[in-house]
């Protein structure tokens, strides 16, 4: 499988990202497995997760799907397969949350130990902390790559001048710099990243994982009214998708994925591969067929004037 260098780094991935918000949400650890064991067979090496992952489901407290991942590389021992990646930030509950040197040096050994690595590929700012001057972010990370906790890090979900300001204070101070952003992007969503950030990332050459590549599930065609909205926990949320401009994006895929004899999903994903912003697209999947989707993309070439076809359905 094709490999893709990340940003300005070392790290070479897989054209597709695997999302991890779905472990210890809606599969177990032996479900989670069984996927894992399937994505990696396949030629994927690219995993991302963050702390928070799943805090939001009832019983949890975060750091869920860091276990099952750390316990999955472990009884496997593939752990110098895999590159890794995570995220600090987010509300973990009791105050433990934002981007202060102090708790981002506190939360990377608590994802260390959920799981059982010794370093994390790519550390991920999830949430910008206004509060904290983004000098006081970038030494704690200068100190975390200096102790070789961390190899790289990311951004994810700033603002077009957070960003920018990130990247110039590590350039005029000589510290670390992100080499990746994600933001939310995909064939439904595309003028927030278009408009504000693309430029930005292909100016500083980062690479782009971006998150809800599948729209949280409406662009691989599930859901086509409001009687597909109990198809799955995500069906409520697809009301806002069901428009005009939606259901013209699903009839090119469609006719697209007709042409390939591919899945709507597959193509999608195919399609954000083949964007030269986007290095590889997150995804998320709960069973060994979904993965098959994941799989197709990974080689699916689409031509230029499928492109066009999808560019001018999804145009803003």
């Amino acid at each position: 499988m094709e490999k893709r260098k990340l940003g300005n780094t070392d790290l070479f991935v897989s054209p597709v990202t695997f999302g991890g918000n779905v472990f210890g949400w809606t599969i177990d650890e032996a479900k989670s497995f069984e996927i894992l064991d399937s994505f990696i067979a396949a030629g994927f090496n690219f995993i991302d997760t963050a702390d928070v992952y799943s805090r939001w489901k009832e019983g949890n407290h975060g750091g869920e799907s860091e276990i099952i991942i750390g316990n999955w590389m472990k009884s496997r021992n593939n752990r110098d397969q895999i590159i890794l990646a995570t995220k600090v930030g987010s509300d973990m509950g009791n105050g433990k949350k934002g981007l202060s040197k102090k708790y981002i040096l506190e939360a990377v050994d608590a994802s260390l130990s959920r799981l059982k690595t010794d370093y994390i590929d790519l550390y991920q700012s999830h949430f910008d902390d206004l509060e904290t001057p983004v000098q006081e972010t970038l030494e704690a990370y200068d100190e975390l790559i200096r102790a070789g906790k961390v190899r790289w890090i990311g951004a994810s979900n700033f603002s077009a001048e957070r960003l920018k300001e990130s990247l110039e204070t590590s350039q005029r101070l000589s510290l670390p710099k992100y080499q990746t952003f994600q933001p939310e992007y995909n064939l439904y969503k595309r003028e927030d990243f278009e408009k504000q950030y693309e430029k930005i990332c292909l100016d500083n050459q980062l690479g782009v994982i971006n998150y809800y590549s599948l729209a949280s599930g409406f662009l691989t065609g599930k859901y086509r009214s409001e009687a597909d909205f109990s198809k799955s926990q995500r069906g409520g949320g697809m009301k806002d998708y069901l428009n005009d401009r939606g259901l013209a994006i699903l009839k090119a895929l469609d006719n697209v994925a007709e042409q390939y004899n591919a899945s709507p999903a597959s193509v999608v994903l195919a399609w954000l591969i083949a964007r030269p912003s986007v290095t590889a697209p997150i995804a998320s999947v709960t069973s060994l067929t979904q993965l098959e989707d994941l799989v197709k993309a990974a080689s699916l070439r689409l031509n230029t004037e499928d492109i066009a076809i999808l560019d001018e359905a999804s145009a803003w």
